[in-house]
């Protein structure tokens, strides 16, 4: 009859502490297909100067967000404190928002132009796999409260939804993130201090119910200061809207993802 195997006390505390750092030690885990635009969560839609995000295993050592300590003379961190985690878009370090084991959120470095790079994910020096990924000039996209409302405030930063909809001829203010080059250009790492429009501002058209708003009621589509990254569109409603309508933006032939709205009440 087998004997169950008894070990030294001493012994199994040197394996349990084996097997834990084998563990923190592991490679993160992910692929091409699991990194994607943060607001839409569509892999592909990637371009410089968006937000994104790659979904994973073993990524990082903890949880912890971007805090304002982290940002040192204006610049974002490439590593969060006590995660260990590190992403490369090429050579360049990415800077980061948000680190999890299954999630990491963070910047496409803006200095890159449209085609295709790698990127690659290390945890204390450890690197996961090397993925190709194509950036595109623009690929814009909306953030949203939920799957089908776009996130939308008034001017002074009252938020737009279901119980307080927007109406015809009220100024709003949509934030999306891919939306292209600047005039002045991003500066890498640094968070925007002021106004700059996109440079394809005369490509840029946000359609209502597939209805395109005039030019002259987009006042401004440009970065949101303060945040790399996140761009703002202040937007002149029409004067007739209807209920819930529709949104998109467009610029050139790339469109945002259909099928989301604006919280808004018809006009009468």
């Amino acid at each position: 009859m087998t004997r169950p195997l008894y070990l030294p006390a001493t012994v199994l505390f040197a394996l349990v502490v084996w097997a834990e750092d084998g563990a923190r030690r592991a490679a993160p885990f992910y692929s091409a297909a699991s990194i994607v635009n943060s607001a839409t969560n569509v892999a592909g839609d990637l371009a410089p100067n968006m937000i994104a995000t790659v979904y994973g295993a073993g990524l990082s050592y903890v949880t912890r967000a971007l805090q304002v300590e982290d940002i040192k003379a204006g610049e974002l961190p490439t590593v969060l404190p006590s995660a260990g985690v590190r992403v490369y878009v090429g050579l360049v370090a990415a800077q980061l928002y948000y680190v999890s084991p299954t999630q990491i959120n963070f910047l496409i470095p803006c200095i890159f132009k449209p085609g295709e790079t790698d990127l690659r994910i290390t945890l204390d020096g450890h690197a996961g796999p090397t993925v190709r990924i194509k950036l595109l000039e623009a690929a814009p996209a909306m953030f949203q409260l939920d799957e089908k409302t776009v996130i939308a405030t008034r001017p002074d930063g009252s938020l737009i939804d279901k119980d307080k909809p927007a109406t015809g001829g009220e100024v709003i203010v949509l934030y999306a993130t891919g939306l292209g080059p600047t005039e002045p250009e991003a500066v890498y790492g640094k968070l925007p201090v002021r106004a700059a429009p996109i440079q394809r501002m005369a490509d840029f058209k946000v359609f209502l119910d597939d209805a395109e708003v005039s030019p002259n009621r987009i006042l401004y589509a440009g970065v949101a200061p303060g945040f790399a990254g996140l761009y703002q569109v202040n937007l002149c409603l029409p004067e007739k809207l209807g209920a819930d309508p529709q949104i998109r933006m467009v610029i050139g032939e790339k469109s945002s993802p259909e099928g989301v709205h604006l919280a808004a009440r018809a006009s009468e």
